[in-house]
């Protein structure tokens, strides 16, 4: 037999080795790298569940720190009612400014001279010094005037004859041209020339009998005619002064007679701080 060189023993056998322990060696890269890819996956998954605890973590102490607020809010409602108690006091602050320049307002400054008592063989010194009055009380004192300046107009008239539809001292009055002829200068509106338009002025305003006061107007329906047919002025001491009818003259009657009980229907106040001039 030939024999076989030792050098081409030396090549088969390192040919065998090679094929043999290359799929080997392809073998255990192939499972270094899969458990590289399943150490990196390992990693990341516990890295999302760091993060996913961390959020919940931030969640729960989140909901927790919105309970516990929650539970102190009702504690912190005292707040408002300091804002309302701040507020009221601004408000009654403000409403007691109003209140003074109101009263400002509603007065008037007058001067009035105050003279001492002389001594003998000397002059009287005389100082002026202001006065104020309400703006109320000024208004008491101009329809006192006005009623007064009614009532001595309508004075005067008593004993004169009834004259219908009469509005002069010269010739005679009726009921309601007395009342025309007391009031036309002293009042901003026009006075009626009939009882049942007095009756419905709106510039009058309604008055109780108990309420009555010197000048205001009575009214009675005499003859069914309207709602009023007659009206006389309230002169007090529960009297009033008319011009009745044909043949009688101006006269002053008490309003507690039967007949004119029977037959009144109300009263008017025409002289008031809005209507006088």
């Amino acid at each position: 037999m030939a024999r076989i060189p030792k050098a081409s023993i030396t090549l088969c056998a390192l040919l065998f080795t090679t094929l043999s322990f290359t799929p080997l060696a392809n073998a255990s890269e192939q499972a270094r790298a899969s458990a590289v890819q399943k150490s990196h996956l390992a990693k990341a998954s516990e890295r999302k569940k760091k993060t996913t605890s961390q959020k919940t973590s931030k969640k729960s102490s989140r909901s927790t720190a919105e309970k516990h607020t929650s539970k102190k809010r009702p504690e912190n409602k005292k707040s408002p009612a300091k804002k309302k108690v701040s507020t009221s006091s601004k408000a009654s602050q403000i409403t007691s400014r109003r209140n003074k320049t109101s009263q400002l307002k509603t007065t008037e400054v007058a001067w009035v001279e105050k003279c001492s008592t002389p001594r003998k063989g000397h002059k009287p010194h005389c100082v002026k010094v202001k006065k104020t009055t309400t703006i109320a009380e000024a208004h008491k004192v101009r329809i006192q005037k006005a009623q007064k300046t009614a009532m001595s107009k309508l004075m005067n008239q008593i004993g004169k004859p009834y004259r219908w539809g009469g509005t002069s001292p010269n010739t005679g009055f009726d009921c309601s041209g007395l009342v025309y002829y007391a009031y036309k200068d002293l009042v901003k509106f026009r006075i009626p020339r009939t009882a049942n338009e007095m009756y419905h002025l709106r510039d009058a305003s309604p008055v109780n009998v108990a309420e009555l006061e010197s000048g205001d107007l009575v009214f009675f329906r005499t003859q069914g005619r309207g709602t009023a047919d007659h009206v006389g002025v309230y002169v007090g001491n529960g009297k009033f002064i008319q011009s009745p009818r044909s043949g009688q003259d101006i006269q002053v009657t008490s309003l507690s007679e039967d007949y004119w009980q029977r037959h009144y229907v109300g009263a008017r106040r025409v002289v008031t701080p809005k209507t006088i001039r």
